[in-house]
């Protein structure tokens, strides 16, 4: 694999990378390193297209996908589509803005658009928060509102042959409670001061 740093593509990735608005806010500022096999650009279009083996890593950002499109609207505002990867996943990781704790997801399709803050996961979607996380066949996160919505493959709970669809998972920590209240039932006992003599 060959590093690849076209100017064009790292002002496009650039903002592919502004995934939700609880992420590592120094990450916008690091240098974009990009890795591919192979890299198309059509400057007309504006479409840039990175296939095989792509990992693009910025600051703490981590993105591991078989094949990344990055389109510019007439606006200037950039959609990324990253497909296929490991186990035909694509995988994306960063860490929370001040936190020790890391936002990561994984789907066979990740679609981020920059205009509307949105970032979609197709198909086998996982993304875990800290110690929280979900699963379901569609996963989608708006970053201006840190709403999610996580569904099963259409929506609905029956198939055509009215079988059960499978149904999302979600595992949701319990936040930190306070520490407990000190334990006053090994409290010394009380003895008088010397100096004091009982009547």
């Amino acid at each position: 694999m060959r590093p690849i740093r076209p100017a064009a593509a790292v002002a496009a990735l650039a903002v592919l990378l502004s995934f939700p608005a609880f992420a590592e806010k120094g990450d916008r500022e690091k240098p974009i390193n990009l890795e591919a096999d192979r890299v198309s650009m059509d400057d007309i279009n504006k479409v840039q297209v990175f296939e095989g083996n792509v990992v693009m890593t910025q600051g703490t950002i981590v993105l591991r996908t078989s094949k990344l499109v990055v389109t510019q609207d007439a606006d200037g505002f950039q959609k990324g589509v990253a497909t296929g990867g490991q186990n035909g996943l694509a995988y994306f990781r960063q860490k929370r803005d001040g936190k020790d704790e890391y936002i990561e997801g994984e789907a066979e399709r990740i679609v981020h658009d920059a205009r509307s803050e949105k970032t979609e996961f197709f198909v086998r979607a996982w993304v875990k928060s800290g110690q929280d996380e979900v699963k379901g066949a569609y996963i989608s996160y708006e970053a201006p509102t840190e709403k999610y919505l996580v569904t099963n493959t259409n929506g609905g709970t029956k198939s055509a042959t009215g079988e059960p669809q499978a149904r999302v998972r979600a595992i949701i920590q319990p936040k930190n409670k306070a520490a407990p209240a000190e334990d006053k039932t090994d409290a010394p006992a009380l003895k008088p001061a010397p100096a004091v003599t009982p009547r």
